[in-house]
């Protein structure tokens, strides 16, 4: 009697697409960690005051990105351990609690920012569907519980599935966005040669701020520290090395092209009026007349997209650096994780109850990014090239002249940043 294999069902699309997006949740999730409304606030700025003349700045900090989220990556595919254990176990434990400390403070004074941002702009666009508008409070206040909901179900999974749909909005909105209010194809191509733009002498306007400030939103050092927790908990090898440049490549391609939108639409329209940006809803006030209401709402729901999906990794970073420092489990259910998880949130609320300036908290904190920059690939320079740590797949001289070239651009733009707050606060 012939035996009739079984025949194996076919798997769905769904269940393909599914399968496929698995692969990328990595780099989703440093895509809506990385592209929040500091990316948003400081790409905008940057467009606004300046047009297409700083996309050279975006294009050097997404390559420097790819390289410094793969060379890290790496560094955990050999050797099994996080970035953060790495320090303590081979630099020294106060290395570690450096970065847990800078780490949370930056993303302190992002959740302010964000949420800020996030609720101006939802008060603005709700202006043209209720008379007044609803108040920024209430909806920092609906975020904020949606965001803390979403991270009390406790399920990673969920979790997930909930930070790709935003993330999968937010590139659909920017995306549309840009072919809306492209500007010149010439000015594009321009704005790739490195240049320092001219600003009007007794303008008070200084470029380096917001150099400062888009370099810092792309090149976080978060994203490269949390990167190796991902790499760890994929259960890659060293034998996925390909996989995971191929997911870096994703992540930093998608935030080239998002930032370089987002820029492109204030270039095209703000830029082009003489019109700068001080304000969150300036972008939807100025923008609707300037390009008109859809371009203003699918830009709207962008920026509210960007802000909630950069939520879910900044008000998480605190806990999850600390389980990873003392390797202790992500267990996210436990009251005392909780309770941070909480009061970090809360800090959603400053902005709109103290009426602060959003836009000011967000290239402030983004500038603060790129100061610790340099220690970031300091780190990595002396881990990746120790033989005892690394062995054969320790640093070549190609890798160690990269790593140079970014530290030597790391500490420019620290510098930039420096320079850029004490002119900012010359002109307070």
């Amino acid at each position: 009697m012939n035996h009739v294999p079984e025949q194996v069902p076919k798997p769905s699309l769904m269940n393909k697409i599914i399968t496929t997006a698995a692969l990328f949740l990595p780099g989703i999730f440093l895509l809506g960690f990385n592209i929040g409304t500091g990316s948003v606030t400081a790409m905008a700025k940057a467009g606004a005051t300046y047009g297409m003349s700083l996309l050279w700045t975006i294009a050097a900090s997404c390559m420097a990105t790819f390289f410094m989220i793969t060379l890290y990556g790496k560094f955990t595919l050999v050797t099994g351990e996080t970035a953060l254990q790495a320090f303590k176990k081979h630099l020294h434990p106060a290395v570690g609690i450096f970065f847990i400390v800078a780490l949370t403070v930056g993303v302190s004074g992002s959740v302010m920012g964000v949420m800020g941002i996030v609720a101006e702009i939802s008060y603005e666009w709700s202006k043209g569907f209720i008379n007044g508008g609803i108040a920024p409070i209430y909806w920092a206040a609906f975020f904020l519980s949606l965001v803390y909901f979403i991270f009390w179900k406790g399920n990673t999974q969920f979790f997930e599935r909930s930070l790709a749909v935003v993330v999968a909005l937010m590139v659909a909105c920017f995306i549309l966005n840009f072919f809306i209010m492209m500007p010149h194809p010439t000015d594009i191509i321009k704005g790739l040669v490195p240049k320092i733009p001219a600003v009007p002498e007794g303008s008070g306007k200084s470029p380096f701020l917001v150099i400062a400030s888009m370099v810092g939103t792309t090149v976080f050092s978060g994203l490269f520290i949390i990167r190796t927790t991902l790499v760890k908990e994929a259960g890659w090898s060293i034998q996925d090395f390909k996989q995971q440049r191929n997911d870096a490549l994703f992540s930093t391609a998608m935030m080239f092209v998002i930032s370089g939108s987002i820029m492109a639409a204030a270039a095209a329209t703000l830029y082009k009026e003489g019109i700068g940006l001080d304000h969150a809803s300036q972008m939807i006030g100025l923008l609707e007349p300037l390009a008109g209401p859809l371009a203003a709402s699918v830009f709207a729901v962008g920026i509210i997209a960007a802000g909630v999906s950069s939520q879910f990794p900044n008000i998480l970073m605190l806990p999850w650096l600390l389980c990873d420092y003392k390797q202790s489990e992500r267990n996210m259910t436990l009251p005392k994780y909780r309770l941070m998880v909480f009061v970090i949130s809360l800090l959603g609320l400053v902005v709109p109850l103290f009426n602060a300036r959003p836009v000011f908290v967000m290239i402030i904190t983004q500038a603060f990014n790129a100061i610790i920059l340099p220690a970031t690939v300091l780190c990595i320079m002396i881990l990746a090239n120790r033989k005892s740590v690394m062995g054969e797949y320790r640093n070549g001289k190609m890798t160690n002249a990269i790593l140079t070239a970014i530290f030597l651009f790391s500490l420019l733009t620290c510098w930039m940043g420096i320079q850029g707050v004490i002119q900012l606060l010359e002109q307070s």
